[in-house]
């Protein structure tokens, strides 16, 4: 089994205002601990995986093939395949929740900070 608290997550600023913190993945799964601060936009993108998520606190405006969708703490949420998507938070809160991907995806590519391992040159 693996454990990891949301309470002590290791968040990394992906891009700007937007933080992801990995939680466990196996092989067919992969959960992130999101983090989108107040004005910030997670940028409009694409992927295979297929992505259901959770938005545990705040309230965000999903941004999904041109439509606009708001979603409050409380609310699912499901990407399609190769859907386009993305978030912003118009609030004053920072917006929390958890997303998860089949299969596991481990580096966005809309991010737009270098991550850990490619800092290292790994």
């Amino acid at each position: 089994m693996e454990k990891r608290s949301t309470d002590r997550a290791a968040f990394e600023e992906v891009a700007d205002g937007v933080h992801l913190a990995a939680l466990p993945a196996g092989e067919r799964a992969g959960m992130v601990y999101w983090r989108i601060e107040a004005g910030a936009t997670l940028p409009v993108h694409t992927h295979d995986n297929e992505q259901i998520g959770f938005v545990l606190e705040g309230e965000l405006t999903a941004l999904v093939e041109g439509e606009e969708y708001a979603l409050t703490a409380g609310d699912a949420y499901r990407f399609a395949s190769d859907e386009r998507h993305g978030a912003e938070n118009r609030s004053r809160e920072d917006a929390f929740g958890l997303g998860i991907l089949a299969p596991p995806r481990e580096e966005p590519e809309w991010r737009q900070t270098p991550s850990a391992s490619r800092a290292d040159g790994g």
